[in-house]
């Protein structure tokens, strides 16, 4: 009984480890348990030695974690970290078998708050790229010589100081207005946009620069505005973006038709060296010299390929036959014509003797002896009825008076009519008082009845 209780006991002893297996049992668990982390803290004793790796603790109220991040990455972090900052670490939870100490191995670390901003950011951008926005078709080319040159940007930032200095030096000749804007803050985007529309609407740039100094992404993140990005996609003036650092990426960015690493790299995008271009205007006269020559030298081969052209197929050769036939009609011509003359000379004759013939003198005389004979006719004829025409009118008049009243007026009768016009017949068709006219051979009465 004593050696089955024995076998039992030995059956649930645990497994024996070394030192070193069992540290590499736990790394192994906690690395494939916890493949992935992300870790909110504060750093504290924070180390870069020569090799270009960090160390650090990260820490909170009640507890604290070692940490390392690796050369390969950590230098793309900007700015590099320092004791004290709140920053959240993602990584993968290992053990450092030499201490056995857990620790965070970090493979990216941003400040403290903008992972819901790093998020943010990655979906505009991935919608404003679903839409084309980003698109290569959409970007506009930079003017060679712009004449005046637009800034948007905080007018007293380091920023416009570090563009106004390449500009003064690289172009001087170009106008330089500024359109003033707050670049961090609430009302950062706002006023960034109000900046862009003047611009837009004054139409008196050329091209525009946008953009400020480096700083965080949160300090960053008036240019990652979903409103500003689209009216810098629409805008119809040629944009540079200029936001931040080389590595510092926004969405004004992408939209934009240019980006520049930084503001003064944006100064020397849109400003042509003056330098290069006088040193490139020396050289114009002899590149000019040098194409006329070469042109000349093209042209002179053409007219000596044209001339041995014309020379095998000389114009003289092709009118030959041409001048045979010429000459041919031409004697033809001179012997036709004398014949041809003759026989219009004995046709003319002809035409003449029956033009002799049916002469129109003779039917134009006979036919005015006619005109005379007519006239004469009528003349008689009008006499005839005009004196008939006297004398029946002389005896209608002497008719019309026999029958005239007028005629009895002259004998000293007279006419009376009413107030109407009407002739009196019966003095009963007046009344006294009534108004009469009396009409005698000479002149009239106006009398009244009494």
């Amino acid at each position: 009984m004593q050696n089955s209780h024995l076998n039992s006991s030995n059956h649930s002893e645990p497994k024996i480890y070394s030192v070193a297996s069992l540290k590499r049992e736990a790394r192994m668990m906690l690395e494939h348990g916890l493949p992935g982390v992300a870790v909110e803290g504060e750093i504290s004793n924070f180390a870069r030695p020569a090799s270009g790796h960090w160390y650090f603790t990260l820490k909170d109220s009640s507890a604290q974690i070692r940490c390392a991040m690796f050369r390969q990455s950590n230098r793309m972090v900007k700015p590099i970290p320092k004791e004290g900052d709140k920053v959240v670490i993602r990584g993968k939870l290992t053990l450092y078998e030499a201490r056995g100490d857990y620790q965070l191995v970090a493979n990216s670390l941003e400040p403290a708050g903008e992972g819901a901003l790093r998020r943010a950011y990655e979906e505009l951008r991935a919608k404003l790229e679903g839409e084309g926005l980003f698109a290569d078709s959409n970007k506009q080319e930079l003017p060679t010589w712009p004449s005046h040159i637009g800034v948007i940007t905080s007018p007293s930032g380091a920023a416009i100081r570090d563009i106004l200095n390449v500009l003064a030096r690289r172009y001087p000749a170009a106008k330089v207005t500024i359109y003033p804007s707050s670049v961090q803050g609430e009302a950062a985007p706002l006023e960034l946009l109000t900046a862009l529309t003047s611009a837009t609407t004054r139409q008196e740039c050329d091209v525009l620069i946008i953009g400020r100094g480096g700083g965080s992404l949160e300090d960053l993140w008036a240019f990652n505005d979903e409103s500003l990005a689209r009216a810098i996609a629409a805008c119809p003036l040629p944009i540079v973006s200029a936001v931040g650092h080389e590595t510092d990426f926004t969405i004004c960015d992408f939209v934009a038709d240019l980006r520049a690493p930084t503001p003064s790299a944006a100064a020397e995008l849109v400003s042509p060296q003056v330098d290069d271009w006088l040193a490139w205007l020396k050289q114009l006269p002899l590149q000019l010299n040098r194409n006329l020559q070469r042109q000349l030298q093209v042209q002179a081969q053409r007219l000596d390929q044209l001339d041995r052209r014309l020379a095998q197929q000389h114009p003289n050769r092709q009118l030959q036959p041409y001048r045979q036939q010429i000459q041919h009609l031409q004697q033809r011509l001179s012997q036709n014509i004398p014949h041809r003359l003759r026989a219009n000379k004995g046709e003319l004759a002809q035409l003449n003797l029956r033009l002799q013939k049916h002469s129109p003198a003779q039917r134009v005389t006979q036919i005015k002896q006619r005109q005379q004979l007519v006239s004469q006719r009528l003349q008689q004829l009008g006499k005839q009825l005009g004196n008939a025409q006297q004398q029946r009118l002389t005896t209608l008049i002497a008719q019309l008076n026999l029958v005239s009243p007028l005629a009895t007026l002259e004998r000293g009768y007279a006419i009376a009519t009413g107030a109407d016009g009407t002739a009196l017949t019966n003095a009963k068709q007046a009344k006294p008082g009534d108004a009469i006219n009396v009409k005698l051979a000479q002149g009239e009465l106006d009398c009244r009845v009494e």
